[in-house]
């Protein structure tokens, strides 16, 4: 079947081209002809143009990609491979939205014909893709999986401003709902996949990979966090910390931190959603979930006592916070928790500034009702460094300090900041 894609018979089509979508599509126009779904218009003739909405890819790679780029569902019809990139995030109460991978599925499903193969990345609970996902395909389609068409799940590992780790060059997870199935989907994604693939024995078992994947690392950062809590109550650097303690062999080096985004603050939870459903109340997961979430909290309370102890009155303050989206160099602001951070200190009738040359001023004042400014204005209390954008980390001790007041703050989330140098300079610096 491979032979069909590779002389272009049979055509790739990828729905939903964000962070993960697009990079797949592109990876694979090299070689087979695609078709690039998506919903939004205006994404489209970006993408058109060569520009990634996502500003993550360079003009270049779209260049000599036998693509095309639609809003059009009937265009679906052409395809013949289908891949599933849509967002699955959670809502306000942490319980997963399906909403989007199962419109996709009823998409998928209106397009689908005998000898078709469907593949999902999206990050899900173990069972959604069969249990969820599979009766739409078969009620729209009229089909049936295993005699009329193949069902499989490879879970997406794209890390947004890695340009190192790039879909190309990192194994892939595949799965399938029966042999056959497994076979063609190896064979379609190990054509581009440098490193190879590997075959998980069941469709459970490779989207339960993904979501732990996420989890583990959650976990890790919890702890980092909680161990920066106690340790700043004792009056101990967390950093000489795990600098001492990174010295053993087997020390895993997780840092404490800000843990937002649309994986590793939201995968844990689809886990949990599915645990509870079977009767088990997860723990130690959700424990992680807490301390990380109560972490802009913790920040926002910290800084509003050293206001205090330095003799400055909090609503009297202005701050400067450096950074919004949820992690360095990239622009996607979703599930911010610099946003709540930022809520947080205003909770104190602290004025906040808000700056990052990253980020869309439109769709953070869209999605957080918050305002970006241009450039910082100076006579600042306090300043919070919250992300480690390249610009950010350009800045040294003067930097700052020019942009500060007498008996200044520095809040380093990041710990990208000369702490010497700072307090030579007569910074008051605290660091995470």
């Amino acid at each position: 079947m491979i032979t069909k894609y590779k002389n272009k018979q049979n055509k790739v089509a990828v729905i939903g081209l964000g962070y993960v979508g697009l990079p797949i599509a592109l990876a694979f126009a090299k070689h087979f002809k695609v078709i690039g779904f998506d919903i939004s218009k205006p994404r489209i003739d970006l993408m058109r143009e060569g520009i990634d909405p996502s500003k993550e890819l360079e003009p270049e790679e779209f260049q000599d990609r036998d693509i095309y780029f639609t809003a059009d569902a009937e265009y679906l019809k052409e395809g013949n491979f289908f891949i599933v990139t849509v967002p699955t995030p959670v809502d306000e109460h942490f319980v997963p939205d399906l909403s989007y991978v199962l419109s996709a599925s009823r998409l998928v499903g209106s397009a689908l014909k005998k000898g078709d193969v469907v593949v999902y990345e999206s990050t899900v609970f173990p069972g959604c893709t069969e249990e969820d996902c599979l009766p739409i395909l078969e009620e729209v389609s009229g089909l049936k999986v295993g005699k009329d068409f193949k069902l499989g799940y490879s879970p997406e590992r794209i890390n947004p401003g890695d340009k190192e780790h790039t879909i190309t060059k990192i194994a892939k997870v595949v799965s399938g709902n029966d042999e056959a199935a497994l076979e063609i989907i190896a064979d379609v994604y190990g054509s581009i996949i440098e490193p190879g693939v590997f075959k998980a024995k069941t469709i459970k078992a490779a989207e339960a990979a993904k979501v732990i994947e996420n989890t583990q690392r959650d976990l890790n950062i919890a702890l980092m966090n909680e161990l920066a809590v106690i340790f700043d109550k004792m009056g101990i650097s967390t950093h000489d910390v795990l600098e001492a303690a990174g010295t053993k062999w087997n020390f895993l080096k997780f840092f404490p931190g800000l843990v937002g985004g649309h994986c590793i603050g939201v995968d844990p939870y689809y886990l949990t959603y599915k645990a509870q459903q079977y009767g088990y109340s997860p723990e130690v997961i959700l424990s992680g979930r807490r301390v990380n979430n109560n972490m802009p909290a913790y920040i926002a309370k910290k800084l509003t006592q050293s206001l205090l102890q330095i003799g400055k009155n909090p609503s009297q303050c202005k701050i400067l916070i450096m950074g919004l989206t949820f992690k360095e160099d990239v622009s996607d602001i979703r599930n911010s928790k610099v946003a709540d951070l930022a809520r947080e200190i205003m909770g104190y009738s602290v004025n906040v500034h808000l700056v990052d040359p990253n980020a869309s001023p439109n769709e953070v004042a869209h999605e957080y009702k918050l305002t970006l400014i241009d450039e910082p204005a100076g006579n600042y209390d306090a300043i919070i460094v919250a992300v480690a954008h390249a610009d950010f980390r350009k800045y040294g001790a003067a930097d700052f300090r020019k942009l500060m007041n007498d008996s200044p703050i520095l809040f380093d989330i990041k710990g990208i900041c000369n702490e010497k140098d700072l307090r030579d300079l007569g910074v008051n610096y605290w660091r995470l």
